[in-house]
């Protein structure tokens, strides 16, 4: 498996590091590894099911898993040992091709189960917390009825399976774990389940520790290096299958050029490259539903290619793109406007602002949306909140995920100045607007007075406006080449720079929410400049999670964040002194009291719990309430006497939760490094 895909060059990494859980086994002539095996694309799936059905020894391929490498020299007694191991632990053998290639040496493989993990436990997150136990249960036995897993394997993993959701739900109640976090739960979880007794031991396999130390290394030790062949070899190209049809689609919003973008495709030469008939449905143009006109079209044509002109801006769309593709044979590929992005929204103000200055000066739209419409700015914030919850990273990451590919349209210059104030300030009085009038959002009969601000606003920075946008020629020709990268198979993943799973990010007290509700209606009850600020704002709904941050890497090196290690698991007392707020956040003051004898401090220059932000503001915008309380802009209410509240002191990866163990752990590899 590992040389199959690592001659062809299939989209997947391959890390060793040096087994610590086999310590006291190592020896000059016997040296354990953990081999790490991760598919970045869905493409390195459908290339490595054809190599299956002509090779049927090779191993499954599952998204991620782990692998026990044990090279030692073969004498008799650890040949003997090796021996009866492999039995239990390998599939490998010597028809696979891994046995005899050195008289010397012996490899032995032992594939450490992640199905459960991925497929069961992370993917059935949504249904166990959106629909309950009973939606979750069929969920994963629908899951092992398609896998063919046999009665009795599957009376174990449900025995398994309905524990966890008892735990989960008990741990959260209705609050959905991310599927980010999710090992931080089920590795301790499973953990606990495997030492009930062998035979549960044997069902879960690795867990816990392992689990985390691994993420752990993965993080400290910075990028690793893929295995690569030792010769190179020639790239093997994954064309996308000419008797297959194509979905070319846009999650983007109005303005985006989507429609132009499609016309110019349709008078390309050759189109994207090969012979395929082109066809542009351009929603606009039809009433009913229109992903049903789609799947119409593919099963009428079931080689061609669609540009499905429609935004597509949510995962229920994507999902009916899934299953069209399924049912009718077809690859999909995702258009979308490049931009930064913001920490909770995949487009920038910056490209927000682009696309309402396009729409309000084009005219004759089918469907009004032009500078005719008296609600335009309305209905693009509208579209701009059905992206709201994820970061661009993940954003670009989930689109990849589900279908293999991304193509970039060029859309802001990078060296491009700042937002004009004027503008920003405008598209966030909008962003509070909506917020506030969304569940009325039927009646417009707050939204003139912003409409014509925002059509003043945007009048009186046309030269900026049109400056930031890189030409529209450019971006054709940048999208044409991408997606004809993509039908020849030379596509290279785009680097959406997600974080290493299990970097130490930052250190920082949990705290309890519902303790912060009453402090809140406390200060409502007694001050009327609390009053007049909460009355607007449902904090009981927006308000999920608090929490106090100690110190950061980015800002204070992971040092700092690793000095909080004895603490890590312990209770610490936050007196909360004060409460500031201004148009755009809320934050209390807070101060970390004694732990063990010893006064913590955190390392921020102004030691905070941010209750509330407005729409589009990020939570780190807060960390300037002193300033703008200076500057007049923001108001201070003191809490006399102090509120202490108690709060858990947490070391956070970047996808999983660690303990002072782990954090240990951490440390002594790095001193062996040293």
């Amino acid at each position: 498996m590992v040389r199959l895909m690592t001659e062809k060059r299939f989209p997947a990494a391959f890390k060793c590091y040096h087994n610590f859980h086999k310590i006291n086994s190592v020896s000059s002539d016997s040296l354990h590894f953990k081999m790490v095996i991760h598919v970045h694309s869905d493409s390195a799936f459908r290339r490595y099911q054809k190599e299956m059905r002509h090779n049927p020894g090779l191993w499954p391929l599952y998204r991620g898993f782990f692998v026990d490498v044990n090279l030692f020299k073969n004498n008799k007694g650890i040949a003997a040992e090796s021996s009866q191991e492999v039995n239990y632990g390998s599939r490998t053998n010597a028809k696979d091709g891994l046995a005899n290639e050195d008289a010397n040496l012996m490899i032995k493989l032992k594939f450490l189960t992640y199905k459960i993990r991925t497929f069961l436990i992370r993917n059935g997150l949504p249904v166990l917390f959106k629909q309950g136990e009973a939606a979750y249960k069929a969920y994963y036995l629908r899951q092992m009825k398609i896998w063919n897993t046999s009665a009795a394997k599957q009376r174990e993993l449900s025995r398994m399976l309905d524990d966890w959701a008892v735990y989960i739900r008990e741990t959260y109640g209705h609050e959905q774990l991310s599927s980010f976090s999710y090992l931080s739960e089920a590795e301790p979880f499973l953990e606990q389940y495997a030492k009930r007794s062998p035979k549960t031991q044997a069902l879960i396999g690795s867990a816990g520790s392992l689990m985390r130390d691994l993420a752990i290394i993965e993080g400290s030790r910075g990028k690793e290096r893929d295995i690569v062949p030792s010769s190179p070899t020639p790239m093997v190209k994954e064309v996308i299958r000419k008797d297959e049809g194509l979905i070319v689609f846009f999650p983007g919003i109005p303005g985006c050029a989507k429609s132009a973008l499609c016309k110019e495709i349709m008078s390309a030469p050759r189109g994207l490259g090969d012979d395929r008939p082109v066809h542009h449905l351009m929603g606009d143009l039809f009433e009913g539903k229109y992903w049903g006109m789609v799947a119409e079209k593919r099963g009428k044509e079931p080689y061609s290619v669609i540009l499905a002109d429609k935004n597509a801006p949510n995962r229920g769309v994507w999902r009916q793109i899934e299953d069209m593709c399924r049912r009718t044979k077809a690859s999909a590929i995702p258009v979308v406007p490049d931009s930064e992005g913001t920490e909770s929204n995949p487009f920038s103000l910056d490209a927000l602002a682009v696309f309402m200055f396009r729409v309000l000066h084009r005219a004759n739209h089918p469907r009004n949306l032009d500078k005719s419409s008296p609600h335009a700015g309305y209905v693009l914030l509208k579209f701009y909140d059905l992206y709201h919850g994820k970061n661009r990273n993940e954003f670009e990451a989930e689109l990849i995920e589900r279908f293999g590919s991304l193509v970039k349209m060029p859309l802001l210059e990078p060296n491009r100045a700042p937002l004009p104030e004027c503008v920003r300030s405008t598209l966030q009085k909008g962003l509070d607007l909506y917020g506030r009038l969304k569940p009325t959002q039927d009646t417009y009969s707050e939204w003139p007075e912003w409409e014509t601000q925002l059509r003043e606003t945007l009048l009186q920075n046309v030269e900026y406006l049109n400056s930031i946008q890189v030409s529209f020629e450019s971006s054709v020709e940048s999208v044409l080449k991408q997606l004809k990268a993509v039908v020849k198979g030379e596509y290279t993943t785009p680097n959406t720079e997600q974080p290493s799973f299990g970097t130490i990010v930052y250190a920082a007290v949990n705290l309890p929410v519902s303790s912060f509700l009453a402090l809140l209606d406390t200060l409502d009850g007694q001050d009327p400049k609390v009053e007049g600020f909460l009355k607007d704002k449902d904090l009981r709904s927006s308000l999920t999670q608090a929490h106090l941050t100690l110190a950061h890497k980015r800002s204070h090196g992971v040092t700092a964040v690793a000095n909080y290690g004895p603490y890590v698991n312990k209770n610490v007392p936050i007196n909360m002194n004060a409460l500031l707020f201004s148009e755009k956040s809320a934050a209390l003051e807070a101060e970390p009291g004694v732990v063990d004898g010893e006064k913590l401090s955190s390392k921020n220059e102004w030691p905070h719990v941010t209750l509330w932000t407005a729409k589009g503001v990020a939570a780190k915008e807060a960390n300037v309430l002193p300033r703008l309380l200076a500057e007049g802009k923001a108001t201070r209410v003191e809490i006399n006497p102090p509120i202490t509240i108690t709060g858990v002191l947490r070391v956070f990866l970047n996808f999983v939760l660690v303990g002072l163990a782990s954090l240990i752990f951490y440390f002594n590899f790095v001193s062996c490094l040293c």
